[in-house]
């Protein structure tokens, strides 16, 4: 079950670093029920919601 999360979280990262797709969108496109859930699930294994660490990621690949 946790290995199944970390994909779906992992995918989702990347579609929206490299698709450019929105956070809620993106979690019902890996199979997250409501957004505010991916939010948290994100949160927990990041450290930061899906939009701050994005942001970050951003920042360090420039």
């Amino acid at each position: 079950m946790q290995f199944q999360k970390r994909l779906r979280l992992y995918e989702a990262q990347r579609l929206m670093l490299v698709e450019n797709i929105d956070g809620a969108t993106t979690a019902f496109q890996v199979g997250y029920e409501s957004a505010s859930q991916f939010n948290r699930e994100c949160k927990r294994e990041f450290g930061n919601p899906p939009q701050r660490g994005l942001e970050r990621m951003r920042v360090v690949s420039l």
